[in-house]
């Protein structure tokens, strides 16, 4: 589960069925609780094989502390561990070595893996590091910044090629100097919520939040801060991370406020879940330079209008295409006199966000459409436009 899993595995199945062959390297599974799922535990190396791709698990340093150090040693820890993959790409000889940052430290493992296999490394940017981890409080700009920030440069300037999940991270990796640039947007697999939305139903509007209840999102403050019940509302939470159980206390000395959380949701289960409901919200602590929700992209693909408090190209790209709200982060008070306006429009002016939320999901964000021109970019990384 999580948003960049499920992106990576249907980037890896979309190239699988355009004739590429993919095999996935990556650490056995321990999100977002921070241990290690069973079977999984106790093991240093697994293999098996999901949709005929095979995938490679090693030991990981098990986290979601909120501290520098662990957090380190988790994304160091698999970095060295997925350097033992050699072994297995010394006999396939992949034309490409494809690696997902953060971490940060990953990239430098796909550069080391790819120069002793005769491999292209690609670094694919999620996020800007060590620029994200400072806007939201985990590191300051200190040393460690200062090393971090140098090998980062060191990396886009290594690697063959550069993909970004937005433009603002594309701009930013040719302004340090990458050599090779493509825009590859997190996007949705539009036919997974292409279903029949709910009818329509009397009482109070449903918001949901589906997604990591971690600090940045600060989905605690949110409940604490907004009378839903009061507003005509009810929000419905779905998910885990490191607010959940301060989110479960609030909740039971608070029953009547309007909001109830319903624990974790299964990653097959989120289209039929989001047609249940009438809203999204999509809240950020503090924006994050370069960062784009993939619940944007979700929620539009579920015809759900957006109330976005977040800033960046994510709002950008929900007031261009009209699917939604915004709100600055962390500003309660207009979530909710967003949430009085909302309640305040026709059942005509809400369904026009709803369809233009469809419309930009399969038109513009459609990771078909993204992973072809990906497939293309492969092809001849010479000629992207991006």
């Amino acid at each position: 589960m999580g948003a960049p899993q499920s992106r990576l595995w249907e980037t890896a199945v979309g190239l699988k069925k355009r004739g590429w062959k993919v095999n996935v390297i990556t650490a056995m599974p321990s999100y977002p609780t921070g241990n290690i799922l069973a079977p999984y535990k106790g093991k240093i190396f697994h293999s098996e094989v999901i949709e005929e791709i095979e995938i490679q698990r090693f030991w990981i340093f098990a986290s979601n502390s909120k501290k520098t150090i662990p957090r380190l040693i988790n994304m160091i820890s698999f970095s060295f561990m997925c350097l033992f993959a050699w072994f297995k790409l010394i006999k396939i000889k992949p034309s490409y070595i494809m690696t997902e940052s953060p971490p940060l430290t990953l990239a430098l493992s796909g550069i080391i893996l790819s120069k002793t296999t005769g491999a292209k490394h690609i670094m694919n940017v999620s996020d800007l590091w060590p620029l994200s981890a400072y806007e939201l409080g985990a590191i300051g700009k200190g040393k460690i910044y200062a090393i971090l920030e140098w090998l980062e440069q060191f990396l886009y300037k290594k690697s063959f090629a550069c993909t970004g999940q937005s433009q603002e991270i594309v701009t930013a990796i040719k302004n340090k100097g990458g050599n090779r640039c493509h825009l590859y947007r997190n996007g949705v697999d539009f036919e997974r919520f292409d279903i029949a939305s709910k009818t329509n139903h009397s009482g109070d509007l449903k918001v949901v939040y589906a997604g990591l209840l971690g600090v940045a999102q600060g989905i605690l403050t949110l409940c604490k801060s907004i009378p839903f019940k009061k507003l005509g509302f009810e929000l419905h939470i779905y998910g885990d991370g490191v607010e959940k159980k301060e989110l479960q206390s609030f909740l039971s000395k608070n029953p009547n406020n309007g909001i109830f959380y319903h624990g974790n949701a299964k990653r097959e289960d989120i289209p039929k879940l989001l047609h249940l409901h009438d809203l999204t919200i999509i809240p950020l602590i503090k924006p994050i330079f370069g960062a784009i929700p993939s619940k944007i992209y979700e929620a539009m693909a579920a015809g759900l209008p957006i109330i976005f408090a977040g800033g960046g190209e994510g709002a950008t790209l929900i007031e261009q295409n009209q699917t939604g709200w915004i709100c600055e982060p962390s500003d309660f008070e207009s979530m909710a006199d967003t949430l009085i306006h909302i309640s305040n429009l026709s059942a005509e002016q809400l369904y026009e966000k709803k369809v233009n939320c469809k419309v930009a999901a399969e038109k513009i964000f459609n990771r078909e459409i993204q992973i072809n021109q990906l497939h293309d970019f492969l092809i001849n990384p010479e000629c992207t436009s991006h």
